[in-house]
């Protein structure tokens, strides 16, 4: 299978075996090993790029022992880094080169943690942002004192910005019966919902999914959130409307349900962008992937789920990520048992 991606370059090995890689202009191929056309490949792909993106960084920093832009080079090309996921990776880099672009020929040795606050408060008027680039300066800090790149660590004590947020907003039952009103059952944006809304699963879960996943009448699968850290596998029942959904699709790809026009399979960043189209194809511009894992959580708590059987479900490492769905139905269910008691009254 040829794969038509900006700088994958081909080879033949002397056993007749096809080799991709990818080998953008004035850097060493890197060799990517995953099939073409499958999740891994892309993922292994995108790592590849950044790893080609960092590399005028690094050449440019070497100069700059001590800077701050010299410790995110020699962040980056830390094992801690590269153990992270691809998504975690891609913000922390984000946030610290935006950092770099005004401050990275400074000595790091003379940051103070009056410095890492008018970097955060530099962002307050987006708090998420700002706390973000917080968590990006705590990352790299913790890291380069275990490494003893620093002796410094001037993120201690900086707390985050208190903001008031509700999250993504959680879909209504009116909302998603919209959503199937405008995508019938066979489509492709119709597909979508229903595997985030009948496994709980994130963007980056989504178009992973194949038929691989779904055996003996169950969906089993590996959570791509913190993946290669705190794995989560996730093994629960095929829900019968989520086999409707894939039967009338007809995927055509044998590894991933979900394709794009090019016949390919979805990034995360693309599948999420490509849900946003369809959300808005259907007048709910306001939803998001994330809140239908929300929809399906709440509606679990409220057919009476414990928060153990929430757990297992949307693959939840503790109770108190739970508890903001199951205690909300409790409030509404006391609320009406206490108005009942006032009407008898």
């Amino acid at each position: 299978m040829r794969v038509a991606l900006k700088y994958i370059c081909e080879d033949v090995d002397r056993h007749g075996n096809v080799r991709c890689y990818v080998r953008a202009p004035g850097k060493r191929k890197v060799r990517i090993r995953a099939l073409p056309g499958t999740p891994e490949f892309m993922e292994e792909y995108q790592a590849a790029i950044a790893t080609a993106a960092e590399a005028p960084l690094r050449q440019a920093a070497e100069a700059k022992r001590g800077s701050f832009r010299y410790l995110c080079i020699r962040y980056y090309s830390s094992a801690t880094y590269k153990a992270l996921d691809i998504s975690t990776r891609n913000w922390q880099r984000r946030a610290l080169d935006e950092i770099a672009q005004d401050h990275g020929s400074k000595q790091v040795a003379t940051m103070q943690a009056r410095h890492v606050r008018r970097l955060r408060d530099a962002k307050a008027e987006t708090p998420a942002a700002a706390n973000q680039r917080l968590k990006a300066l705590r990352a790299l800090f913790s890291w380069a004192t275990e490494a003893e790149e620093t002796t410094v660590n001037p993120t201690l004590g900086v707390k985050k910005l208190k903001y008031r947020s509700d999250g993504h907003h959680t879909w209504t039952n009116d909302e998603i019966q919209k959503y199937y009103e405008r995508h019938p059952l066979g489509s492709q944006a119709r597909l979508a919902l229903d595997l985030l809304r009948f496994t709980t699963g994130r963007r980056e879960d989504a178009p992973r999914l194949g038929r691989q996943h779904t055996r003996d009448g169950r969906v089993r699968f590996r959570q791509a959130k913190n993946e290669h850290r705190n794995p989560v596998d996730i093994d629960i029942p095929l829900h019968p409307a989520l086999a409707e959904s894939i039967a009338a699709a007809k995927a055509v790809s044998n590894m991933t349900f979900l394709i794009t026009e090019f016949g390919k399979p979805f990034t995360a960043n693309g599948f999420g962008n490509k849900f946003k189209d369809w959300c808005r194809q259907a007048g709910l511009p306001h939803c998001s992937a994330h809140g239908i894992r929300k929809a399906t959580l709440t509606a679990l708590a409220e057919a009476g789920a414990t928060p153990h059987e929430i757990m297992a479900v949307g693959g939840h490492r503790s109770l108190e990520e739970v508890e903001r769905y199951t205690k909300a139905v409790s409030r509404k269910k006391t609320a009406d048992t206490a108005m009942q008691k006032l009407q008898r009254g």
